[in-house]
């Protein structure tokens, strides 16, 4: 028997949190294990329910929905989180995606969109609406170029580039530790050590930061020649 993708959703509408729970459950086959507005409820709920992703809105009467995704972080919790909102406006995302979310989703999408969006989310990629592309795109033409990266790349251990490698390919910690044969908590020191190292604050702009190294060609003749160390 199958196991369906768990997902807890905070948002303060009741209509909205009814409406996708119909949505994912009905025409997405996913369980919705938890509901909430209160941003005081989402720490012990997600501890007790434990989703594969956090489905939250940028908009909470009581706060914002950044607010609740920094208190998770500090709270050690790396639940993926995805943000589906009516802002579009490209701040609100940059701010977002540089917090560590693992999407950025519209109210204004078409369900199936959504429900798709969601479930890849849940599985590890990274997910972004449509109407928001050309923004992503821009967000992810900022930070370090050429050289720069290639001396802040030369500042990572073996192991940390290989890390760096498995969180651009948007795999959690768990994933990661089981592919290296190493532990959990390993990971996420290496993830911490990644993270000062390149001056990033999020998973995402390690991602990106890691894409755009790729494309520069000091970052693709290290790669090459990586590659061929492993065949040698």
């Amino acid at each position: 028997m199958t196991t369906k993708t768990r997902i807890m959703l905070v948002d303060d509408h009741s209509l909205c949190r009814s409406g996708l729970t119909e949505l994912l459950e009905h025409r997405g086959g996913m369980a919705v294990v938890a509901a909430t507005g209160n941003p005081d409820l989402v720490m012990p709920m997600l501890r007790e329910h434990q989703p594969d992703l956090l489905v939250l809105d940028l908009r909470l009467a009581q706060t914002d929905g950044l607010s609740v995704l920094r208190m998770i972080r500090a709270g050690e919790l790396d639940t993926p989180v995805v943000i589906l909102t009516m802002s579009d406006n490209e701040d609100d995302m940059s701010a977002a995606l540089r917090a560590g979310v693992r999407g950025y989703l519209l109210k204004d999408m078409e369900p199936e969109e959504v429900i798709d969006a969601i479930g890849r989310a849940a599985r590890g990629e990274m997910v972004v609406a449509s109407a928001m592309m050309l923004k992503f795109a821009q967000i992810l033409q900022t930070g370090p170029k050429g050289s720069a990266m290639g001396d802040l790349v030369a500042t990572l251990t073996e192991r940390e580039r290989q890390v760096l490698d498995h969180v651009a390919s948007g795999q959690s910690n768990k994933v990661i530790a089981k592919a290296l044969d190493i532990s959990h908590n390993t990971v996420k020191l290496h993830v911490r050590h990644i993270m000062d190292k390149l001056n990033l604050r999020s998973r995402v702009e390690a991602a990106v930061f890691s894409f755009e190294y790729r494309s520069t060609p000091d970052g693709a003749k290290a790669i090459g020649d990586h590659n061929h160390k492993i065949k040698s």
